[in-house]
């Protein structure tokens, strides 16, 4: 039974009389957006909508009464932690929900009164909803968060909500906040609660924001340097992928997912490269799929991307990730961190088979290829390019910038002795005339030494058939270690078949390989 504002109840009584107080303030309010309702044109509702009102009408969810009974509910959590202090988080929620559920129901029985009707149960199913979301998950951004087909999140401005969709559309939705200081809150109190990481604050000395949330998204955020509150939150959806799933999305073919899993199993090091959102991380956690699961090995991550350590398949995994400064210097050092290059010093000295970069962007680069030359094999990284023809430049770009006594063409050396293959992965985006985003490895490169002027010499082993408009990594010719990856089950015959086994050319509106 609801408690009715209306009887003396010491507990609940002040949170009634605030809302009333709240709402005599205001006085006529405009109707909230719609739950899931959009800012623009072409919106879409987010999935797990709230259920429907009528005749096809969702329930309207009045945020300033929702962050009102979040105010209360955390209060009452507050005093209930400093009674128990060791309650766990699943039975802080289990009282939150209680909570919630009591608030809900006086907010509802004061709007019985205001409005001369009843709420709806969906209006107060949707209500409560939104308070634990607010309280306990990501506000309104939990809906996107729980949509899997939604890929990454862009807020430019609290107005400003962009969501890109796996299948390549980009859709503007409603904003997930009623102000920038909302939404400031918002990321701080996501800050506060992600597991396994320091309190990272968000304001005028520090205003940025680096964390993985707990469905291991990524999350940015950048204030003051812009004109209100921007944040980018990059999506996982495959965080467990195996090659056989990339030949199911047409990222590979049979053939190169051999080729692929052959290279892993010989312990050739091998560098995937691409640009921003081609897949690079994706293949590469596939590619760690093919590590036997008692094989012990490192990741080394600035957020964790890869997984492995909890993907149920390897036992032997030991999971490092780089921490951010607490915005302190001292001595000229930023207080707290600790870097990739940092971790690539401790790794290499516990005894591993391979080390994992999560991606490669700074003076690790070094380390990473010191690593591969020492004569450990297997190891696998990722690196952003532009191209396959810029790998080796954008190599001896990071080795300038590590240390002033490095050169480029010890760069060239280290990348032609200790890199086997470069696997190029491609990204061929239609959208705008109303295709689709393709994703694909277009190049496997092998490295195979010192060239002219001291630059590594590669062989294309797959590569795109401008001749058939195939962009796709197709079989061109045999590598110089064919007889090592034969070892490792490869059937070399596969690389006869110049189309591989795809089972046409990509179909793209605008045909041609550029």
């Amino acid at each position: 039974m609801r408690a009715s504002p209306l009887h003396h109840n010491p507990q609940v009584t002040p949170f009634a009389e605030r809302i009333a107080a709240q709402e005599h303030a205001a006085g006529p309010a405009a109707a909230p957006p719609q739950a899931g309702g959009s800012a623009g044109p072409g919106a879409v509702p987010g999935p797990g909508s709230l259920p429907e009102q009528g005749a096809g009408v969702r329930p309207v969810v009045d945020y300033a009464a929702v962050r009102l009974i979040k105010r209360e509910v955390g209060e009452r959590l507050t005093s209930l932690l400093r009674a128990s202090p060791g309650l766990s988080a699943a039975a802080q929620e289990q009282q939150g929900r209680a909570l919630i559920n009591e608030q809900v129901a006086i907010w509802s029985d004061a709007e019985a009164v205001k409005r001369g009707t009843s709420t709806s149960s969906a209006e107060d199913a949707a209500i409560a909803q939104a308070v634990f979301d607010l309280q306990f998950r990501a506000g309104r951004l939990q809906a996107h968060l729980d949509n899997p087909a939604v890929e990454n999140i862009f807020i430019n401005g609290y107005t400003d909500v962009w969501l890109d969709f796996t299948d390549g559309r980009r859709v503007q939705v409603a904003p997930v906040a009623d102000s920038d200081e909302e939404l400031r809150e918002l990321l701080r109190d996501v800050a506060r609660r992600t597991t396994g990481q320091s309190e990272r604050s968000l304001s005028t000395a520090d205003p940025f924001l680096a964390l993985r949330l707990e469905d291991g998204s990524r999350l940015q955020a950048v204030i003051d340097v812009t004109p209100g509150t921007y944040v980018t939150i990059r999506r996982h959806s495959m965080r467990h992928a195996d090659l056989g799933d990339l030949v199911g999305l047409g990222m590979i073919d049979p053939t190169l997912e051999s080729f692929l899993r052959a290279c892993v199993r010989a312990e050739k090091n091998v560098m995937i490269v691409g640009g921003q959102a081609a897949g690079k991380t994706t293949l590469l956690r596939a590619l760690l799929k093919e590590i036997d699961p008692d094989e012990r090995f490192a990741t080394l991550e600035t957020e964790y991307e890869l997984f492995a350590h909890e993907n149920g398949f390897h036992r032997q995994v030991v999971p490092m990730e780089a921490r951010q400064s607490n915005g302190e210097r001292v001595d000229g050092h930023s207080a707290g961190e600790i870097t990739l290059m940092d971790l690539m010093y401790r790794a290499l000295r516990m005894t591993l088979a391979r080390i994992v970069v999560g991606e490669v962007r700074g003076p690790e680069i070094v380390a990473m290829l010191q690593a591969m030359t020492n004569g450990q094999g297997g190891n696998l990284c990722t690196l952003h390019a532009i191209g396959p023809q810029v790998v080796f430049d954008r190599i001896a770009e990071l080795y300038l910038l590590a240390q002033a006594n490095m050169s480029e063409q010890l760069a060239y050396r280290q990348a032609a002795n200790g890199l086997h293959f470069i696997v190029f992965v491609s990204s061929v985006d239609e959208t705008k005339i109303g295709g689709h985003r393709h994703r694909f490895v277009s190049h496997v490169l092998e490295v195979t030494g010192i060239g002219e002027g001291g630059r590594p010499d590669t062989n294309t082993i797959f590569g795109p058939r401008p001749e058939w408009s195939e962009p796709r990594a197709v079989p061109l010719m045999y590598p110089r270690c064919i007889n090592d990856l034969r070892r490792a089950g490869f059937d070399s015959d596969l690389l006869n078949a110049p189309q591989g086994t795809w089972p046409g050319v990509l179909p793209l509106m605008v045909e041609g390989v550029s």
